[in-house]
């Protein structure tokens, strides 16, 4: 578990979401600091998804405020404003997105695919993006399905390639929507390996996941999701440690995993 003392990077206050009068995301607040990975669970229908989209804005959130570093997430002044699509397009950048469906450009090879962002939001030079693409792809293990087409991939393949597109973007937070639950049980690990090797090296990831050992073993934190409300939160550690966290401890047993699986 890492300690972590330094100012908040990214803090969300009061946030609310609704769909036709369903509330979905009821006045959550957290905050994330800096190499933090923070892992969002609860059952389907939680809001965790939704959660995760309103934080860079592919959901536009009905109230309360999201900050990252010095900047608010899009909305500007007293009256919030929208900020505007190029605004928005360089603050998403900040907050990179790695979908559960991979979200491939499929007519486009594997590094067209991860310098499309650099080369069109962040402005690089087209060969400086491809020699870091490269650097991301030989990361990941794929350097050499730099010029494959996503249908040539399996999808444990394509979503390392997802993930190496969110990073040529360096951004400062990694936001992952169940990154595992598209992929075939023989190519989860690939994937949770390279999440895993991310958490190691300090970069801020907020994970959405059902895999509750990997969260037990990877994540800073967990924060429990329940009907669109953040009803706990704790270290790992502190699950069966701390009595005060029976709702999420509880949650933990029903995902049939225990204290042990934090070793």
């Amino acid at each position: 578990m890492r300690n972590n003392v330094s100012a908040p990077l990214l803090v969300v206050d009061g946030l609310k979401k609704s769909f036709a009068g369903n509330t979905i995301i009821d006045d959550v607040s957290f905050e994330v600091r800096p190499s933090e990975v923070i892992g969002l669970i609860g059952r389907s229908g939680a809001g965790k998804s939704t959660l995760l989209r309103c934080l860079n804005m592919l959901e536009t959130p009905d109230g309360g405020h999201i900050r990252l570093a010095d900047e608010e997430i899009g909305f500007q002044g007293a009256s919030r404003r929208p900020v505007s699509r190029r605004v928005l397009a360089r603050q998403r950048a900040r907050m990179a997105m790695v979908f559960q469906h991979f979200n491939l450009w499929p007519h486009r090879t594997v590094l067209q695919n991860v310098i499309e962002g650099p080369v069109q939001v962040l402005k690089q030079p087209k060969q400086q993006a491809s020699a870091r693409a490269m650097q991301l792809l030989e990361r990941i293990g794929l350097a050499d399905k730099a010029h494959s087409f996503p249908v040539q991939l399996s999808g444990g393949q394509q979503q390392r390639v997802s993930i190496a597109r969110a990073l040529a973007m360096e951004p400062e937070v990694i936001l992952f929507d169940e990154p595992t639950s598209a992929l075939d049980p023989e190519t989860v690990g690939e994937v949770l390996a390279v999440i895993a090797e991310l958490a190691k090296s300090g970069t801020t990831l907020i994970v959405v996941t059902h895999e509750m050992r990997f969260a037990l073993q990877v994540c800073s934190r967990l924060l429990l999701l329940d009907g669109g409300r953040l009803v706990d939160e704790a270290t790992p550690q502190q699950i069966w440690a701390d009595d005060s966290h029976t709702q999420i401890r509880n949650f933990m047993t029903l995902s049939g995993v225990s204290a042990e699986d934090i070793l």
